[in-house]
């Protein structure tokens, strides 16, 4: 049955007028305050699946799809990635915690719970007579606050990162993880991997880096003291990370400037170790093809008279095959690695020559080994004039190449990759879903890491810039002189959801503590004692239950990470404040066939 929705209008109109003006619409329509409620209601709900999973004591999610496979996890963009969210304003949070992760790596959960509690008080605010306008002005105010105050007073600027800092921040990362029991282990792996990566930054680079840095004046101050100091970047896709079954976790181990992939010889007749005696570079050859006997293309025919001329095209064919291998020897490839077949007539030569191959290769595996050794993916050998010749240049080039065999299979190691530097990581794990929320974990740490190296700026965890941030706005909003006041209120009251959420989580008294770190950060920004100063880094203890100052502890994250999740939470609570009117049209296919 077909439903037409009649529009509302201020005067109620009869049937026919309406008809003659067209004010039908092929669904249904909902208005006003009953969209708001509803889009806060589901953006609620979605906050309230990650909540449990924030802080370094929360709690794993268990996932279970429609085929039964099972996926454990606290992280928040992978537990809100895996749900299948319908509706189009809890949608808008899914989208963020991805956008979170894909620029800061860390923090989609608290992006989510800060993103909804400004929601669900900016709702409040409009059934209280605040118009959504107000509110939307008021809450882009209270960011730019707050913005401003992170880099003026809460960013700690280390113009030279000391490992010590970068582990800090990695151990506070994955503190939340199922690494976090071994945390001075991986976080020191995870160090080490972005160091080893490191690579020259170009001055589009630079410019990024100094938008996402301190106040202007700070940074000025930095530029000039740095001078014309060369920057660095820490491209994440030079790491490599690899899952292996078996031994203990702690028993993962980083290769250095050489990468590992996951593939085997193709035959038992091939060499298990390469190296170049006399010093030269061991080359590799990366295929994207077949190395198969040549077939003829579908819809080929040939008409041979002579049966003998059968035996020559069979012959052929296998002769097209070997001139493509001998090119590819000839250019000196002591490895050969392709993403496709290599079948027993084209093995036959490899193992002759004494080169390794191995075949069915991960493609995205060999476009970061081509990367890493200064190679290319080879796709085709057909070249301009319709030949088939081999380039030297697409070669890659290391140190050795040696058949390692970890847990139940065996993999290739490359040492000493000539290429822009690479690192893999090889984690070693009870079974597959521990695995892999390790890899989800020290991926949060690693952009972590890359972050803080870049920016040279940190804040301090723990709820303390959130805490901070309260009671600067609360200040900040008695200067208003319009209903903008209220606004920027809540908005400072909205940002203790954070260490209000972190204290419930550990079982503490959530109450208790909030109000002891108001009254911390109260006294420093007002006090005019120099000593009172360093009371703005004062955070949560979640184990003991108590206020400490979180920079000394070693509580830090990227100061990028903080500002970016507020900028990203504001932006989804004003996209979805913004919508008082949701049309759902009907499925137009299901009509016709009625």
């Amino acid at each position: 049955r077909t439903f037409f929705f009649q529009t509302t209008t201020k005067t109620m109109s009869a049937p026919n007028s309406a008809a003659s003006t067209g004010l039908f619409i092929n669904g249904s329509r909902e208005t006003g305050q009953d969209v708001r409620i509803g889009n806060v209601t589901a953006a609620l709900a979605v906050a309230n699946i990650v909540k449990t999973s924030l802080g370094p004591v929360g709690l794993d999610k268990m996932l279970v799809d429609d085929i039964g496979d099972v996926l454990i996890t606290n992280d928040g963009a992978t537990i809100l990635k895996s749900l299948e969210v319908e509706h189009p304003a809890a949608r808008v949070l899914v989208d963020l915690a991805n956008l979170q992760d894909q620029e800061v790596g860390d923090g989609t959960t608290s992006v989510v719970i800060i993103a909804s509690e400004l929601l669900r008080r900016g709702n409040d605010l409009v059934k209280n007579g605040i118009h959504p306008t107000t509110i939307i002005s008021g809450y882009r105010s209270a960011l730019k606050a707050a913005v401003s105050y992170i880099k003026k007073e809460m960013v700690v600027h280390v113009t030279e990162l000391g490992d010590e800092h970068l582990i800090n921040a990695a151990k506070t990362s994955m503190s939340s993880k199922i690494i976090g029991t071994e945390s001075d282990f991986f976080s020191k792996l995870a160090v080490d991997a972005v160091k080893s990566v490191k690579m020259n930054a170009t001055a589009a680079d630079v410019a990024g880096y100094e938008a996402m840095g301190a106040a202007p004046a700070a940074a000025a101050a930095t530029t000039a003291a740095a001078g014309k100091k060369q920057r660095y970047k820490y491209p994440l896709s030079a790491i490599h990370i690899l899952k292996a079954h078996g031994k203990s976790s702690m028993e993962s181990n980083l290769i250095d400037g050489g990468f590992a992939i996951n593939a085997m010889r193709a035959s038992q007749g091939m060499p298990t170790f390469v190296e170049s005696p006399d010093g030269k570079p061991v080359k590799i050859a990366m295929l994207d093809m077949n190395l198969q006997r040549h077939r003829m293309g579908m819809g080929v025919q040939v008409i041979v008279k002579d049966p003998a001329e059968i035996e020559n095209i069979k012959k052929r064919e296998m002769d097209i095959t070997k001139e493509r291998i001998r090119k590819i020897i000839d250019a000196g490839a002591r490895v050969v690695l392709t993403t496709k077949g290599v079948d027993d007539l084209c093995m036959k030569y490899f193992v002759e020559a004494g080169i390794i191959c191995a075949r069915r290769c991960n493609r995205e595996d060999l476009k970061r080994l081509a990367k890493a050794t200064g190679g290319r993916v080879v796709t085709t050998m057909a070249d301009m004039e319709g030949n088939e010749t081999f380039d030297v240049e697409c070669l890659g080039g290391c140190d050795s190449v040696r058949e390692v065999r970890i847990g139940d299979g065996e993999m290739l190691y490359v040492y000493g990759c000539k290429g822009h530097g690479a690192s893999t990581i090889v984690l070693r794990g009870a079974n597959e879903y521990m695995l892999d929320e390790m890899d989800r974990a020290l991926h949060d740490s690693l952009c972590v890491v890359k972050r803080m190296l870049e920016s040279n700026t940190l804040v301090p965890g723990g709820g303390a810039a959130e805490a901070a941030l309260s009671v600067y706005l609360d200040d900040y909003a008695n200067t208003i002189d319009s209903r903008e006041q209220m606004v920027i209120s809540e908005y400072a009251d909205a940002l203790l959801v954070i260490p209000k959420t972190l204290a419930v989580n550990a079982a503490k008294d959530a109450s208790e503590l909030v109000a002891k770190l108001r009254s911390v950060h109260a006294k420093g920004q007002h006090s005019e004692d120099a000593a009172d100063d360093g009371l703005k880094f004062m955070g949560l203890d979640l184990v003991n239950g108590t206020i400490r100052d979180n920079l000394a502890a070693g509580v830090v994250e990227p100061a990028i990470s903080k500002i970016k999740s507020l900028r990203f939470a504001t932006e989804a609570a004003i996209t979805i404040l913004r919508i008082d009117d949701r049309i759902t049209l009907n499925d137009m296919k299901g009509l016709a066939q009625q």
